[in-house]
């Protein structure tokens, strides 16, 4: 039967975010219903950021800005005690040094497999994950002890004007990183670097909330200082939430339900179209850090030709390619269709269930 192309690209890693600082502060604290998927879910799942080198250029620009940031702000906090700053200072510093582990995975996930690491070096990025984790969990938990710590034994703050400075300082160099991540990330398809951007954008918000500590001082409220402080660490533990559940999903090679779904539709549509292909028996899916792997089982007419069959299966494997722009592998297991699914698998029906279908 002939093959029928079908342009059908679904792109899911840019997700474009029109909404101003309200929508902003929403987001961080996850207010109004929002949920906060896309970061995670879209922060190591694009391929052209390793393979493109530009990609990786940009992450060394950022973790420059954000490094000269976290300096001017460091020394302004020494002189003047905000501990709202000190808190805004602590979370660009865990942003630039979130970079370098994230920055190494990438660098390795470029190695060819070898015969150890058969499958490549891409889970290095899971790795990166679990540092990453633990330091925004020490970021919040500085951030809030340092709070509390104000409250019990108030310390005056002088040079309100530097606090406000460095507050500038800090959204406008979470803001430049920001820019440069989604410009640069949209260039080259990157919806990982496109959704860095969004977060660093978010950072630059926190950076923005120094102020409001500043003005209250002026106003003649101390305390707001530390109340701004311990909003800050309340946002970063909800950062740190969505981190742990990501690295989970990707250690337990949990993929999104949208993924799978997309996938499943692939296959099921190419069984109607193809009157040889019987049935998609089972589909399984994983991550291997960025990249997207596939494995379809696929039962055809019994009379059929290897070669026939497996015409058929790299018609699947293309539809897929085409469908699913983050998926750089996929696998298509051809068995001879039967109403028993027993019965081609008898030799290894104890060793290995036997494949059910996806609706199952």
């Amino acid at each position: 039967m002939p093959d029928h192309p079908h342009e059908h690209s679904h792109n899911h890693g840019d997700h474009s975010h029109s909404a101003g600082p309200l929508k902003w502060i929403a987001s961080i604290f996850h207010l109004g219903g929002h949920e906060h998927t896309h970061a995670p879910q879209k922060l190591i799942a694009d391929s052209a950021f390793t393979d493109n080198k530009q990609g990786i250029r940009v992450i060394w620009i950022a973790l420059g800005l954000l490094g000269l940031t976290t300096l001017i702000q460091s020394v302004i906090f020494l002189i003047s005690g905000s501990v709202a700053l000190l808190a805004d200072t602590v979370h660009n510093l865990g942003d630039g040094l979130n970079s370098i582990p994230l920055l190494i995975a990438f660098y390795l996930a470029r190695r060819l497999p070898t015969r150890r690491y058969t499958y490549g070096f891409h889970r290095a990025e899971d790795v990166a994950g679990i540092i990453i984790v633990l330091s925004i969990a020490f970021s919040a938990a500085f951030v809030l002890w340092e709070s509390v710590q104000k409250f019990i034994s108030p310390e005056p703050i002088s040079n309100l004007g530097a606090v406000a400075v460095a507050a500038l300082i800090g959204f406008l160099g979470n803001e430049a990183v920001a820019i440069l991540q989604i410009r640069t990330g949209r260039k080259i398809g990157s919806a990982a670097l496109v959704t860095d951007g969004l977060h660093a954008r978010t950072d630059g918000l926190t950076s923005l909330a120094v102020l409001i500590a500043a003005v209250g001082i002026w106003l003649g409220f101390p305390l707001v200082d530390p109340v701004v402080g311990l909003l800050i660490g309340i946002a970063i533990l909800f950062v740190t939430r969505d981190a742990i559940f990501s690295v989970w999903y990707r250690l337990m090679d949990a993929v999104e339900p949208e993924l799978y779904g997309q996938a499943a539709q692939v296959g099921q549509q190419q069984v109607e179209r193809h009157q040889d292909l019987k049935e998609i028996r089972r589909l399984r899916m994983r991550w291997m850090g960025h990249r997207l792997h596939a494995e379809i089982y696929i039962a055809v007419e019994p009379e059929l030709s290897t070669a026939q069959s497996h015409h058929i299966a790299e018609i699947v494997r293309r539809r897929l390619f085409e469908a699913m722009p983050l998926l750089s592998e996929a696998t298509v297991h051809v068995e001879p269709w039967s109403r028993d699914v027993n019965e081609f698998h008898k030799l290894t029906v104890e060793r290995e269930p036997v494949p059910k279908q996806i609706g199952d």
